[in-house]
């Protein structure tokens, strides 16, 4: 299964504001949503799309396993919560949303208990979520690359990731973006600015394109109709090689994600 290349993400947002911001994108035409177990928003998401009046076969939904989750015993029970709270009886995707710190369950352990959610039809495609290159590896050698529909990791024009990107392309395995605003740093980017100029588009258009355009799927998330409207634009922006060059030559290895006893060693 083809993850979506353009989606709504909902970090940070709860309760009415995530309400309102899936309505609106789902009213504008964002047919992808991304939500986590450890949001704290599924119940609103799916309130939100319950009420949108779109069917739900026409949305592709993302929920993500929380790391006090991933055991054997805990993961379909978890992920039928989700689909309570969610108002559905599947969900399209589910990703472990980050490895288990110190190992404390096996990879092995939790990529079969994500198979055996898709094999209950209670996801329709599986993935993982901030996976280095020896974890994707061993999710592999678990369940088959065929199997991993991607990898959700930071993704930005100053974070590159560019041996992850090769590992998981030569493993045919798709990559999803979030971030890839790098928190509004983009925004402000001169190179960026003059991109946009160009081609009468918004640095964060012009962000989201390039990422799309390298092969990622994308995962905006706003609170403004405005934003959302905008965003949703990059889908039909098209740069050029030269505009693909100059933000290629912007990375820095700059991560913004990393937080203590959850990110594994980055490649």
């Amino acid at each position: 299964m083809n993850v979506p290349a353009f989606g709504l993400g909902t970090f940070r947002l709860k309760g009415q504001t995530v309400i309102d911001s899936v309505r609106t994108g789902l009213e504008l035409g964002y047919r992808a949503v991304d939500t986590a177990q450890i949001y704290g928003n599924e119940a609103e998401v799916g309130a939100a799309i319950a009420d949108s009046g779109v069917a739900r076969d026409e949305i592709f939904l993302t929920t993500k396993i929380w790391t006090e989750n991933l055991s054997r015993e805990r993961l379909i029970p978890s992920l039928r919560e989700s689909l309570a709270k969610l108002r559905t009886d599947y969900v399209d995707l589910t990703l472990i949303h980050w490895p288990s710190p110190n190992d404390a369950v096996p990879v092995d352990e939790f990529m079969h208990a994500l198979l055996q959610a898709k094999r209950e039809g209670l996801t329709r495609a599986i993935g993982v979520s901030n996976f280095n290159i020896d974890l994707m590896q061993r999710a592999i050698d678990a369940v088959g690359a065929d199997q991993i529909a991607t990898n959700q990791v930071e993704l930005h024009p100053y974070l590159k990731n560019r041996k992850l990107a090769q590992f998981a392309r030569e493993a045919g395995i798709g990559l999803t973006s979030y971030m890839t605003l790098a928190y509004g740093k983009v925004l402000g980017d001169a190179a960026l600015v003059d991109i946009a100029a160009k081609h009468r588009a918004t640095p964060a258009q012009v962000a989201l394109a390039w990422a799309m355009q390298s092969g990622y799927a994308v995962i905006p998330s706003s609170t403004k109709r405005e934003n959302l409207a905008g965003n949703l634009l990059a889908v039909s922006l098209r740069l050029d090689d030269e505009d693909m060059q100059r933000i290629a030559g912007l990375d820095r290895g700059e991560r913004l994600t990393d937080p203590d006893g959850l990110a594994p060693a980055w490649d």
